[in-house]
């Protein structure tokens, strides 16, 4: 499982600024991947997305065109949440004869969410 972090924009500019002026040292855990909130990924993680990831996964589009008439989605559309899925580390690119061939690059996430702070934890797989 890989683990990511939960902090918040302000908290790691905040942290990079300290870093950056000797202050601190870098975290062990400063470059992995974060995110601002546990709601920030869960708004990525629509039903419709999930959906499409699912498609990925079980149909194996061999292109995005091909993936866009398998969900019934704009071009477009279909592009630029690909290209949000795959900043997040859920889908992946291969180069295939021009094509460009989504895969998926996610099995599973864990959220430990802590209901007394912001120390919230995701991990996924």
């Amino acid at each position: 499982m890989k683990h990511v972090k939960i902090q918040s924009h302000a908290s790691l500019r905040d942290e990079m600024k300290a870093v950056a002026r000797g202050e601190k040292k870098a975290s062990k855990d400063a470059g992995i991947m974060s995110f601002n909130s546990v709601e920030t990924l869960l708004r990525l993680l629509t039903p419709q997305n999930r959906a499409l990831l699912a498609a990925i996964r079980d149909q194996k589009p061999q292109s995005i065109a091909e993936l866009a008439k398998l969900t019934g989605r704009a071009q477009p559309n279909l592009t630029r949440t690909l290209g949000k899925l795959e900043a997040i580390g859920f889908v992946k690119f291969n180069t295939v004869a021009r094509c460009k061939v989504p895969t998926t690059s996610v099995r599973s996430l864990q959220i430990k969410i802590d209901p007394f702070s912001q120390n919230d934890q995701l991990k996924f797989g």
